[in-house]
């Protein structure tokens, strides 16, 4: 078993060693900079993690894993378009250091390079092949409906779990089953990786929400949700919980068409905190650990495969970004 920095860093080097063509010049080096930004890496470790703990850790988890960092990095790309991001990660965006044509064609290569990727796997085809479509499509719902959560004023907190569901969770999902399909696990022990990666995504999200407006070590811009109006946990939160005079404030806020993007942080960031909107959101993610943690406890699975994710599971709950 390898611990967790060790299967990033066999993954990283695995990473460094698949080449791109020289030329268009512009198209590949734009996807050779996404990815050299590096990230946690949160989801090819899954993939490798789960692989490895039923002792498949082999070619085929290793070319699931570059499929699933390379889906998420097309989605990164076309997410910061949609959001008009400057950062990622602390350094700019692909369309911001190139331009928005060849971000746009960068991601759409990531993308077939992660079907090329699944296309080496050499079992269990059929059933990667559909989870991963499955799992694509989901995206880009949960993204449409991100977008469209930005012009309402009506958003629920079940709605917004569903989007973040769909958008973030559902790829966590096919990264812990994808391990699943490439160690030949049971069906029963498949259902319960997908629902304990979609679980632990959930609460992965509504953490990232949270880091987006209290933490200074996200490499993005404090209160960047805020500045985009994104109907997150935490402003559906103060929602619920604040005056009248305060609604009318966030309202305010998230649809005026012209503001001073310091003032307008700072301002909903006091509503936050006048209300405990950290705290509450904070209790939310932890219900979505448990259950995760619920589902983990379900799987039949080598103890020292269990002990590895078990870790990998804590270091996820206990991150400051």
């Amino acid at each position: 078993m390898k611990k967790i920095e060790a299967l990033k860093s066999y993954f990283e080097d695995y990473l460094e060693s698949q080449t791109f063509p020289d030329d268009p010049e512009h198209l590949y080096d734009s996807m050779r900079y996404i990815l050299s930004l590096g990230g946690k890496r949160l989801r090819p470790i899954a993939v490798l993690l789960v692989a490895d703990a039923f002792n498949k850790l082999d070619d085929n988890a290793l070319h699931a894993a570059l499929a699933v960092e390379h889906f998420h990095n097309f989605s990164l790309i076309h997410d910061d378009i949609m959001d008009a991001s400057n950062l990622r990660r602390g350094k700019p965006t692909v369309h911001k250091k190139y331009d928005t044509n060849t971000a746009i064609l960068s991601g759409d290569g990531l993308l077939i390079k992660a079907y090329e990727s699944l296309n080496r796997i050499e079992h269990n085809k059929t059933e990667i092949l559909n989870l991963f479509n499955k799992t694509s499509i989901e995206v880009c719902e949960g993204q449409q409906m991100d977008m469209n959560f930005e012009s309402r004023d009506d958003v629920t907190i079940d709605e917004y779990i569903n989007m973040i569901k769909l958008k973030t969770a559902v790829l966590i999902g096919c990264a812990f089953q994808l391990g699943g399909l490439v160690g030949n696990v049971s069906t029963e022990n498949l259902l319960r990786l997908y629902q304990v990666g979609m679980n632990l995504g959930i609460a992965f999200q509504i953490m990232d929400d949270y880091l987006d407006a209290y933490s200074t070590q996200t490499g993005k811009k404090i209160g960047g949700d805020i500045i985009q109006n994104k109907k997150t946990a935490l402003y559906l939160t103060a929602l619920d919980r604040a005056s009248e005079k305060q609604r009318k404030e966030l309202r305010h806020w998230y649809g005026a068409d012209e503001f001073d993007e310091e003032k307008k942080v700072q301002s909903v960031l006091e509503i936050f905190k006048a209300n405990k909107v950290d705290q509450a959101v904070h209790s939310i993610a932890q219900i979505y650990y448990q259950e995760a943690q619920k589902n983990f406890d379900e799987l039949v699975i080598p103890e020292t495969g269990r002990a590895r994710i078990q870790e990998f599971f804590d270091l996820l709950k206990n991150r400051k970004f």
